[in-house]
């Protein structure tokens, strides 16, 4: 498992923790307590690890030789919530090798 990739799996998923703490600080900031603080804090932090989700795809892909489209796949799942995940889990599982049948 090249670095790159190893880089790709846990941006993938900070990104996606990232997103959850994005998601309660707007449910604190629209319906709970109408503050901003949550937002404020984990807004920049979100951002960040977006662009280094971004960054680690690319660098897998060069890395790993991904076609286009499962580059423009893993750049696009960034934008829906916790897609990074899935993304992540499914190149992970492609690049396994067949189990050996009995």
């Amino acid at each position: 498992m090249s670095s790159a990739f190893r880089w790709f799996r846990v941006a993938a998923v900070a990104e996606g923790i990232s997103w959850a703490g994005l998601l309660a600080g707007m449910f604190f900031k629209y319906v709970v307590v109408e503050n901003e603080i949550g937002v404020q804090i984990f807004g920049p932090i979100h951002g960040g690890i977006f662009l280094v989700y971004l960054v680690t795809v690319l660098a897998a892909w060069r890395a790993e030789r991904w076609s286009f489209t499962t580059t423009m796949l893993g750049l696009a799942s960034a934008i829906p919530p916790f897609m990074t995940v899935w993304f992540e889990r499914r190149v992970t599982r492609e690049r396994e090798p067949a189990p050996v049948p009995q």
